[in-house]
This record gives structure tokens, C-alpha cells and sequence, in this order.
């Protein structure tokens, strides 16, 4: 599974390795992962070495699109340099969610601060915006609603 610098609708990932191909269809998009078979490691992120063992035993693979929330913090002041979130700023919770496939994922939270619990389902949703003239896609995890945690 190749995730290329940019596909033919002129859509870039946020950073490369982290989703899956194609992004022109994003409700085919995932986080993308590896899994080794020497050691039975899930990690996210394209690589090419298994960071717990070293081996180049790794295969490309999806990740859930479903977690639960492990831990969070609510990001209640504007962040430096060159923000490029919503206007006006408004806090919003980032997190770290654990996925079923063993990895936890930080991310923004899509849902309001107030409803943030540690333990609440969540799901992948992938985010485009704007950069100049090219589309970036990344990703934020939202409330699950009412469906149980994995």
C-alpha cells in the first residue's frame, strides 16, 4: 500500500505515511499502520523497520476506524505561529485514542470539550482543508455516539 506525495485531485496528506490511498474518496481513507510478523507489533505510521525489534518483517495495513479515548487535554488558548484552525479560535480537546489494532493515536477531538470522557467510542473521520492552492487531508477522531467502546 503506496501513499504518494500527491494523487490526481491534487489532494496531499498532512504528512506522508499516515493515511491511506486514494484520498480523492474519503470515506475509504484510514490511518495507515504496520504490522510485523516477527514480533506481532502494530505501530502507526508507514515503515519500513519494526521499531520494537528492528526486523524488515513489516506489511502495510489500515487501522480502525474506531477507539475509544484513553486520555485528553482541552487546548483552550490559541496556539502559536501560524494557526491554521477555525476562526474564531475556540478551545477543543486533543487526545489520545486507543485503537482495537493496539495503538494509540493523538488527535484532535471533534465534539464539544464539555462531552469529553475518558473511555467514550469515537470514530476516524479524515479532514481536508485548504492550503494555498492544494487540498491537505488529515484527521480528527469524533464522539461515536452512543456505540460501544472496543
Amino acid at each position: 500500500m503506496s501513499v504518494p506525495e500527491q494523487d490526481r485531485r491534487g489532494r496531499s496528506p498532512v504528512r506522508e505515511g499516515l493515511l491511506t490511498e486514494p484520498l480523492e474518496n474519503l470515506s475509504a481513507v484510514r490511518l495507515l499502520g504496520v504490522h510485523c510478523s516477527t514480533c506481532g507489533e502494530t505501530t502507526f505510521g508507514l515503515k519500513t523497520i519494526c521499531p520494537n525489534c528492528g526486523r524488515d518483517t513489516v506489511e502495510a495495513r489500515p487501522l480502525s476506524g474506531q477507539g475509544s479515548l484513553w486520555s485528553y487535554t482541552i487546548v483552550r488558548h490559541r496556539p502559536p505561529g501560524d494557526y491554521r484552525g477555525p476562526e474564531p479560535f475556540s478551545p477543543f480537546g486533543l487526545g489520545l485514542v486507543e485503537l482495537p489494532d493496539g495503538v494509540r493515536v493523538l488527535s484532535p477531538l471533534d465534539c464539544p470539550v464539555e462531552e469529553l470522557a475518558v473511555g467514550m467510542p469515537l470514530r476516524f473521520e479524515p479532514r481536508v482543508w485548504r492550503d494555498g492552492e492544494r487540498e491537505v487531508v488529515g484527521f480528527a477522531f469524533a464522539a461515536a455516539g452512543g456505540a460501544e467502546a472496543p
